[in-house]
C-alpha cells in the first residue's frame, strides 16, 4: 500500500506515523516493517526516526499474515456478546488471554480458535484478533474482534480512546477521597524487568479515574475508569497511591486487616463502545464472580455492616 503524506502529519517519526495508518496497529508493528526493510520513503528504504514531510510517499509491503499458530482446545466459553463482527467473552481469573511462556495451553485463545476457527491478523499468530486483554488474575469482559475489518476498526478506537472500561476492585486501606484521578506515567520498573513502574525512566501517559464504591474494614470498594490502556496499568496505579488491590501477587502487601486472597480482587465488570460495523452504541457487562462476592461479603460481616444499592455484589 502507498501513502501520501497528508499536512497534519507533518514532524511525526515514521514509527509514530504508521502506528495510526490502518491496518498497522501498533507502533511495535510499525518498527517491525521499518527495520525488515518492508517501508519505503519517496523510493527509499525508511528508518524508523525518519521525520516525515508533507507530500511523501511512503509505501509498505505489508506481509502475509501468518497462520494461526495454536490447536484448537474445546474450553467453554461464558459468551456475554457475539455478532459476525466481533466476540466478548467474560473471562475467569487464572485463565490466559494468549499463548505465553508458562501457558502454551488453556489459553482464551485456544478455546476461541476451537469455537470460531480462524481470527484475524495482522499481528502476532498466537494473538490473533485480540484487542483488548486481560491480566490472568483478572475476571471480566475480554473483547475479540473475528474480522479483519471489525479488528482495524476497534484498534482505531482503543488509540483515539474512545472506548469506555470500567472496573471494580478491593483494595486494602480507608481512599480518603470519594473520587480522584491519577496521571502518573508508566512504564518498566527501573530494576525488575518483569514489573511496571511509576518510577520508570521512560514512563508512557498513563490517566486513571476512580470513584470509591463503598469503605469496609481495611479494604475500599472502588470503580475504576482507565483512559488509557499501559500493561497492569490499574494495579501500578492503585499501588502508587497506597492502595493495592486485595491478593494482587506482585504490587500487593500483605496486611491482617483483611482475609487472604488467591488473586488480585480485579473485575472488568462493562466496557462500552460504537460497534465497528454498525456504529451502534454497545455495552457489554460481566457480572461479579462469586469468589469477589464472597471477599465482599466477609468484609461486611467483620464490620457488621450489610450490603448496599452498590451494584458491586
Amino acid at each position: 500500500m502507498t501513502i501520501v503524506v497528508p499536512g497534519g502529519a507533518a514532524g511525526q517519526r515514521l514509527d509514530r506515523f504508521l502506528s495510526a495508518t490502518a491496518p498497522i496497529r501498533t507502533r511495535s508493528q510499525a518498527k517491525q516493517l521499518i527495520d525488515g526493510g518492508r517501508v519505503r520513503v519517496d523510493g527509499k528504504v525508511g528508518r524508523a526516526s525518519h521525520v516525515v514531510r508533507v507530500g511523501e510517499r511512503i509505501t509498505i509491503d505489508i506481509p502475509a499474515p501468518e497462520p494461526l499458530a495454536v490447536e484448537p482446545e474445546d474450553i467453554p466459553l461464558r459468551v456475554r456478546y457475539e455478532d459476525d463482527a466481533l466476540l466478548a467473552s467474560d473471562k475467569p481469573s487464572g485463565m490466559v488471554v494468549h499463548p505465553a511462556p508458562g501457558a502454551r495451553r488453556g489459553t482464551l485463545v485456544h478455546a476461541l480458535a476451537h469455537r470460531l476457527g480462524a481470527l484475524p491478523g495482522p499481528g502476532h499468530p498466537q494473538r490473533p484478533g485480540s484487542v483488548h486483554r486481560l491480566d490472568r488474575g483478572t475476571s471480566g469482559v475480554a473483547l475479540v474482534a473475528r474480522t479483519a475489518a471489525a479488528l482495524e476498526g476497534l484498534a482505531r478506537q482503543f488509540r483515539e480512546r474512545t472506548v469506555e472500561k470500567s472496573y471494580l476492585a478491593v483494595v486494602r486501606g480507608a481512599i480518603a477521597a470519594g473520587a480522584g484521578r491519577t496521571d502518573r506515567p508508566i512504564g518498566r520498573h527501573p530494576r525488575e524487568r518483569k514489573r511496571m513502574s511509576v518510577h520508570s525512566r521512560r514512563g508512557r501517559t498513563a490517566v486513571t479515574r476512580w470513584q470509591v464504591v463503598e469503605r469496609l474494614p481495611g479494604s475500599t470498594v472502588v470503580r475504576l475508569f482507565p483512559e488509557t490502556g499501559r500493561t497492569h496499568q490499574l494495579r501500578v496505579h492503585l499501588a502508587a497511591l497506597g492502595h493495592p488491590i486485595v491478593g494482587d501477587p506482585v504490587y500487593g502487601r500483605p496486611g491482617r486487616s483483611v482475609p487472604a486472597y488467591a488473586r488480585q480482587a480485579l473485575q472488568a465488570e462493562k466496557i462500552r463502545f460504537p460497534h465497528p460495523t454498525t456504529g451502534k452504541t454497545l455495552t457489554i457487562r460481566a457480572p461479579v464472580p462469586p469468589d469477589i462476592q464472597h471477599l465482599i461479603a466477609t468484609l461486611r460481616q467483620a464490620g457488621g455492616t450489610t450490603a448496599k444499592s452498590s451494584g458491586c455484589a
